[in-house]
């Protein structure tokens, strides 16, 4: 699978709005193939987590009910412009991946 995220994040008022995109299957495992009328095997993230420096700033844990591809959207105090901000996933098959992103 690829490890592909967008991430955006800038600095407005001494908050810090981000805004992600995961591009993941994201699959229930209740759906079935079409053409073969088996499941699809359960291919979902469970843990998301943004750190800025050191420190995490949050911790979301995620289950079958996330739609493809999913959009994370948050704000926090603290960044400043040019600070780094690490977004990280794991999924239920233990693939992962992560992006790390300059706030603006």
């Amino acid at each position: 699978m690829a490890n592909k995220m967008k991430i955006r994040a800038w600095v407005d008022n001494g908050k810090t709005t981000v805004k992600a995109i995961i591009f993941h299957p994201m699959e229930t495992g209740m759906r079935k193939n079409k053409k073969t009328g088996k499941l699809i095997p359960a291919h979902y993230i469970t843990e998301v987590k943004c750190e800025h420096g050191n420190k995490a700033i949050l911790n979301c844990m995620w289950g079958p009910g996330v739609s493809k591809n999913p959009f994370l959207s948050f704000r926090f105090k603290g960044a400043k412009a040019g600070d780094s901000l690490k977004i990280s996933w794991v999924d239920n098959k233990g693939n992962s991946g992560s992006s790390v992103a300059k706030i603006k």
